[in-house]
């Protein structure tokens, strides 16, 4: 918490240090403005948003085996669906700022689940099970999923490390 105080405090006064030209105004983004983020490039449940960034935290709705045609990975093959609801998983926090190393809190849903089902899932995704300082988190068993045919859904809480603008944002309203 200390070091994100200090960095949204931080922000400010480095883009005040840019000398604009006179009467030019530099707006710096809101360290804790809401993006909704829904990549064109993967399906979504209908009724639900990939993901919402605010400030440094990205949540992650329940990503799902559905390609990017909307069309099921896997039928019936759970650790295929696996596979695949965590390569949504790593694009939508790709494109929010995170990567899987950034997650703080997992949670997998699975229909019928039984325990030997977690070392299917584990070997599906091996970047977001690390041996060291793995992500707070828990399997959930539930009965069905939002879609016919799905077999398992993750979500996650990420907190984006870095707060330094893209560089086309950086260096797009400089006055030279």
């Amino acid at each position: 918490m200390r070091i994100s105080s200090f960095s949204v405090v931080i922000i400010p006064l480095l883009t005040a240090c840019v000398a604009p030209t006179p009467g030019a105004v530099r707006q710096v983004p809101d360290p804790v403005s809401t993006r909704y983020i829904n990549p064109g490039t993967l399906a979504a449940l209908p009724g639900f948003t990939h993901a919402v960034r605010i400030g440094p935290t990205l949540y992650v709705s329940g990503e799902v085996a559905l390609d990017s045609t909307g069309r099921l990975v896997g039928p019936g093959d759970l650790r295929a669906q696996a596979a695949q609801a965590f390569a949504n998983l790593a694009t939508v926090l790709r494109i929010g700022g995170a990567a899987p190393a950034d997650i703080a809190k997992l949670t997998i849903y699975v229909v019928n689940y039984s325990p030997k089902d977690l070392a299917a899932i584990r070997q599906a995704a091996p970047d977001f099970f690390p041996q060291r300082n793995p992500p707070a988190g828990i399997v959930i068993g539930v009965q069905s999923l939002p879609q016919e045919g799905l077999l398992i859904a993750v979500d996650a809480t990420a907190v984006v490390r870095a707060m330094i603008l893209p560089r086309d944002e950086r260096f797009r309203e400089r006055p030279y």
